[in-house]
């Protein structure tokens, strides 16, 4: 049965609602950027471009880099707009956007993620690259859908249990990443770490301006969590979702987290623009011959 025009939304051009993109315009190698003007800063590393638009806070670039063709897009801020970006993106190439009808071959998206991260523990410097093997969810997107297949719950238990976790909050959910990815974009220069996916940046991160926060020692909490060797690194916003929705939609995942902050030392980088660069050429180079 067709999928129904209101649940299966596209723009008059046959384009997908949010994105603006139809299946010839991406790539089967995606890489994700937050900012939208940080895909420029990807891009101006290719050896050409062939395609861009720009919807909302959705940008796409699709282009070229040492022969491998690639599509980086910027999917904003949080897990709601991860909802929205991966789900067009499965879309374009699983869908049959003419027949409303999902196709009997499906293809598996490889989808790398270039962000910028703070660390929570002292021995992970700023300036680092750390890779993210799993992610703990403190939203309730991965809730909403059939996820029970990709939820590590052992971990997520002792999540709540180590940190006496407030039971007014999101249940956490934990999700790992694709190994193949890992072990392909991994090396001397990577840290391997296990990343917390907050709601926001201010009082979910434990920043404090003009408002008390519920558990102050959240963070420290956080930082001395440690589930069978695996401590949890650093903080950041869209990691769990990715994992998550890529997992359920049959498709790769990675979260590249360039260390700009570290909360437990109170430094920042000095040149963040340069450490995002710099963690923007290791990945190109990584993926050019992924498979």
């Amino acid at each position: 049965m067709p999928i129904k025009a209101s649940e299966l939304i596209l723009n008059p051009d046959g384009s997908v609602y949010h994105l603006n993109l139809r299946p010839e315009h991406i790539a089967n190698t995606i890489i994700t950027v937050g900012d939208p003007d940080r895909v420029s800063s990807v891009t101006k590393h290719f050896d050409r471009v062939d395609f861009k638009t720009h919807k909302r806070e959705f940008h796409t670039q699709t282009g070229v880099y040492k022969g491998k063709r690639l599509t980086v897009i910027s999917t904003g801020i949080g897990t709601d707009n991860i909802d929205i970006v991966f789900n067009e993106l499965d879309a374009l190439v699983n869908i049959d956007l003419e027949k409303r009808e999902i196709k009997p071959e499906l293809t598996s998206l490889d989808i790398i993620r270039i962000g910028t991260s703070g660390s929570i523990q002292k021995h992970i410097p700023i300036d680092a690259f750390v890779i993210s093997e799993y992610a703990a969810g403190f939203d309730s997107l991965l809730h909403f859908y059939n996820s029970t297949d990709v939820q590590y719950f052992e971990i997520s238990e002792a999540l709540k249990v180590q940190t006496d976790w407030y039971d007014k909050k999101s249940d956490p959910y934990v999700v790992k990443c694709s190994d193949q990815l890992l072990q392909h974009l991994s090396s001397e220069k990577t840290i391997t770490g296990f990343t917390a996916t907050n709601v926001g940046f201010y009082g979910p991160q434990g920043r404090i301006l003009r408002l008390g926060i519920q558990d102050n020692e959240l963070n420290d909490k956080l930082a001395n969590f440690n589930y069978q060797g695996k401590p949890i690194t650093n903080l950041e916003m869209e990691t769990a979702g990715i994992y998550g929705i890529s997992s359920l939609l049959g498709h790769r995942a990675l979260s590249m987290n360039a260390i700009i902050a570290n909360r437990a030392t109170g430094q920042f980088s000095s040149n963040p623009k340069q450490t995002v660069d710099n963690l923007i050429i290791y990945t190109l180079d990584k993926i050019v011959d992924l498979d």
